[in-house]
């Protein structure tokens, strides 16, 4: 066969392998600048799901911030919580049955408060330091980029008549994070390698490797702290390596690799030498070797996805610059597609099938800052948890969510003994903050710590996986036995309501709020309306998977009576949705949380087709806090807010927030901000929930699945006018590739991930498209909501076509 027609051949070969739709001309994935990071803000972010580093391209001197995502201080603490009891709990909900609102704050401040002692924080490990001597000469053509389409980091530049490169990356299969130093000249490469750690340690240095090793202590947050080493081996292909002090020194080098590993006693008692193992093996492995193998692992999740606004006039301008243009006004198609694989690069690099924990308050990049503050670097589960995953399975990542499910496994046998000690309960819980210690008690303040349903809220993304993958095996043996005991918890809480039918739960708080009554600011009270949405969805989803993996006939019809018994939804006088069970005056109409809109988003109990009172009092709700003066705004906050406006299918109001949290509370490394001024934090900080839950309110913007059919382009801006994604996901199993142009879709794309019946609403009202399954035309007929259905099974496919 001639040259000619193999390539004739590969050439089909790849077209008939692609993703079915055409692509427009594919925008840059990267993030990239002409200058070093002068801080930590502006350092780029490289990670395996354990190991994370920020890159921070310095010319004289590189800096490498360390983290490893099991570095934590704390330890297990039996005193964690008091024994309030049944008993107890009665009395103090009989208060409030009585209207005595104050003494029932009182007493459970007295009686349920958590008494934390040893409850730690994650903690960064500090940084690694290259120092370089260069001959004379100005720099010239600088870059430094982070290629999401590779997951490596690189920076370049030319000094005299030399050019100097470095790569970075953090290997999943290797489990080592690698950095590469070059230069195009022989022997031209002179650098130190030190260490700069805020963790004490013990240095050994020996063979071309420097050691560290000692025990997380973080006395701020209580005693304990697990016991960790690190290593850091050099290899040169041509220079040497001596030690001076505490560095190694590397001398008339052309090429240097650096490779780094720190493992801790966190559930691995032979860590050290796992630790030293991992590293030993990489010098041993050819560096194009390590990197394609990175390669290919992190592609296999990452490439499941691309989608594009159109062109932007800012694409060939720096990410700093691009930025900058947002904050003072201009809107960048460019850099929304951007933001939101973004966010699917940080969640693969964060969080991983084997990660030992789940993305914490800040993914796995602690930047010495979060862990100073009041509320620590933890685990906090009444929202910032929840929306680092909420990406997860329309983002085509379900993979990702392993480690927060052995998480909340974890905590589902912990919070047996806070379910039986503070309410006499079965089943299990955990409240507003956690750790990785066991701690599932209320927070120290009942005003903000006593949330017993955040464990409904956080083990709700075991149900929803569920509802996108279809996977029976995992209800049945992973999944249904958390969330069943978790219902049974939340069953154990109710009480009748005197004077009515009605079963509540209570006392908690509605995070982290308060209301006005008989002159007092109180927080706790009687089933407040968060606490009514996650009743209302454990025993739902519960309920469905009982009949799915058709058991538990008795425990359902129990579910089924006291879900019939929970109070209805509300709209106040106000016309906002109420708050509380009753109609309460805001104590702080500014406040930042709206944990009521659970019934929005993430949950779908309101809806524009389905409550549309409900759907107008949630908008209401929403504008009341946008424009109360000193409104509380954050990342997580605004990214929650384009996920509402997407459900409200509210299309201008959803991207002024996509924006706005771009030019409001990113920074110039596009991650997001819980911003100088809120809640107490003197400084911005980097919080890793506004990444995700705004990606997530991007692809809501894009497709939906809730309400049992796929809805193409529910909250399209005109600003995304023209454009198409490939590879989103939808409940019922499902990937959908879609392209539209002017505002109307041209071509959708079905696969079916298992076997299921889909209802599609179509698009373009009045105009018919053409179907075909398994690329052959067939008919179908919409019903009167122009829904229309089609069985399919794995891997089969559905096209529609307008002309």
């Amino acid at each position: 066969m001639n040259t000619q027609k193999k390539v004739f051949i590969s050439l089909i070969i790849c077209l008939v392998t692609v993703t079915p739709l055409l692509k427009a001309e594919k925008s840059p994935l990267s993030l990239w600048y002409d200058q070093p990071a002068g801080d930590w803000m502006k350092s780029l972010p490289i990670g395996n799901g354990r190991l994370g580093a920020m890159v921070f391209g310095g010319i004289q001197k590189e800096t490498i911030a360390l983290n490893e995502v099991t570095m934590w201080s704390g330890q297990v603490d039996d005193q964690q919580e008091q024994v309030c009891g049944k008993e107890k709990l009665d009395e103090i909900r009989q208060q409030f049955f009585n209207g005595n609102l104050a003494e029932g704050n009182r007493l459970a401040t007295k009686y349920m408060s958590g008494t934390p002692h040893s409850f730690g924080s994650h903690l960064p490990i500090g940084d690694l330091c290259l120092e370089f001597n260069y001959p004379e000469g100005k720099i010239r053509n600088y870059k430094r980029d982070l290629n999401l389409e590779n997951a490596v980091a690189s920076v370049s530049f030319e000094k005299g008549n030399l050019r100097f490169s470095r790569e970075y990356f953090c290997s999943n299969p290797a489990g080592i994070m690698v950095v590469k130093l070059s230069v195009n000249k022989k022997a031209a490469l002179n650098c130190s390698v030190s260490l700069d750690l805020l963790r004490q340690s013990k240095l050994q240095i020996a063979n071309n490797s420097i050691e560290f090793s000692g025990q997380a202590s973080f006395p701020r947050q209580g005693p304990g702290g697990v016991a960790f080493l690190g290593k850091i081996a050099a290899k040169s292909t041509d220079g040497a390596i001596t030690v001076e002090g505490n560095k190694l020194v590397i001398k008339n080098a052309t090429t240097v690799y650096l490779f780094v590993d720190v493992r801790t006693n966190y559930k691995s008692a032979g860590y050290e030498a796992l630790c030293r193992k991992t590293v030993d093996k990489s010098l041993k492995t050819d560096f194009q070797v390590l990197k394609q193998k990175h390669i290919l692992d992190y592609q296999r999740l990452f490439n499941r996805v691309s989608l594009s606004f159109g062109k932007s006039d800012m694409e060939d301008l720096p990410t700093d610059l691009r930025w900058v243009l947002v904050k003072e006004g201009k809107n960048d198609v460019g850099l929304d597609a951007l933001f939101f694989q973004y966010a699917r690069y940080l969640l693969i690099a964060a969080s991983r099938e084997d990660s030992p924990l789940p993305a914490n308050l800040q993914g796995i990049w602690n930047d010495n800052l979060a862990n100073n503050m009041g509320w620590t670097c933890d685990y906090h589960l009444d929202i910032n948890t929840e929306q680092n995953y909420w990406l997860s399975n329309v983002g085509n990542l379900s993979e990702c969510n392993k480690p927060l499910f052995d998480y909340i496994k974890d905590l589902s046998v912990y919070g047996q003994k806070t379910a039986q000690n503070v309410y006499g309960a079965r089943g299990w819980t955990a409240h507003t903050v956690a750790n990785i210690w066991g701690y599932t008690s209320p927070g120290s303040g009942v005003n903000w710590g006593l949330f017993p349903l955040a464990s409904t809220w956080i083990a709700s993304h075991l149900w929803k996986d569920y509802c996108y993958t279809q996977d029976k095996m995992f209800l049945k043996n992973e999944a249904y036995p958390i969330l069943k005991s978790n219902a049974y918890f939340v069953l154990d809480l109710l009480k009748q309501l005197p004077g009515t039918d009605y079963l509540v739960a209570g006392p908690s708080t509605s995070p982290e709020n308060s209301f006005r009554y008989k002159g007092d600011e109180l927080s706790l009270s009687m089933m407040p309306t968060v606490e009514l949405v996650l009743a209302k969805e454990i025993f739902s989803s519960v309920i469905q998977a009982s009949e799915i993996l058709n058991v538990d006939d008795y425990f359902r019809d129990s579910l089924k009576i006291a879900l019939a018994k929970l109070p209805p939804l509300k709209i106040g006088k106000n016309g906002a949705v109420q708050e509380w069970l009753d109609d309460y005056q805001e104590a702080n109409p500014n406040h930042r949380h709206t944990s009521h809109l659970l019934a929005l988003y993430p949950f779908n109990q309101i809806s524009v087709d389905k409550t549309p009172d409900l759907a107008k009092a949630a908008s209401n709700t929403i504008k009341y806090r946008v424009a109360a003066q000193g409104w509380e705004d954050v990342e997580w906050s605004r990214a929650n807010i384009i996920c509402n406006y997407a459900r409200l299918k509210d299309p201008v109001t959803a991207y002024q927030s996509v924006v706005n949290l771009q030019r409001n509370f990113t920074r110039e490394n596009l991650l997001t901000i819980s911003p100088k001024g809120i809640a107490g934090a003197p400084y911005d900080i980097f919080i890793f929930d506004g990444n995700e839950a705004g990606a997530a309110g991007i692809a809501e913007m894009l497709i939906q699945s809730q309400n049992g059919y796929i809805e193409f382009l529910p909250a399209l801006p005109v600003e995304w006018k023209t454009g198409y994604f490939n590879g989103l996901c939808v409940q019922g199993g499902a990937v959908v590739d879609l392209k539209w142009k002017d505002g109307k879709v041209q071509n959708a794309f079905v696969k079916a991930t298992t076997d299921n019946t889909f209802k599609i609403k179509l698009a373009n009202r009045g105009e018919q498209p053409k179907y075909y399954k398994n690329g052959i035309l067939f008919s179908v007929n919409p019903d009167t909501d122009g829904l229309i259905q089609v069985t399919l099974h794995k891997d089969e496919t559905l096209n529609l076509k307008y002309e």
